[in-house]
């Protein structure tokens, strides 16, 4: 087996794509690959950098959350009870209505 790299198979469709890319590379002083690799590097590592902010904002969104006063997120007993008391006044009664 050897050692040395295998070049990759660039193809474009549109020639004139191609053009502007080798022009870029040699702009940059690098082989194509090496530019393209470099490009779609960039391009993952901004994705990245997206998902990662995103992901910050929504932890800190969740911690305020977390840590507000349970008062404020949680129901009072008194709240809890008037919720079962009208739960069980919408929803029909299991027995009685066997058929």
């Amino acid at each position: 087996m050897s050692n040395s790299p295998k070049a990759m198979n660039l193809r474009f469709p549109d020639p004139g794509q191609r053009a502007a890319i080798e022009a870029a590379a040699r702009k940059e002083g690098v082989s194509l690959q090496e530019y393209i690799l470099s490009a779609a590097y960039a391009r993952a590592t901004a994705v990245e950098e997206a998902f990662l902010k995103a992901f910050r904002g929504s932890m800190a969104f969740s911690g305020e959350a977390f840590a507000a006063e349970p008062s404020v997120v949680d129901p009072t007993a008194e709240q809890r009870d008037a919720e079962r008391q009208a739960r069980r006044e919408v929803e029909p009664d299991a027995q009685g209505h066997a058929a």
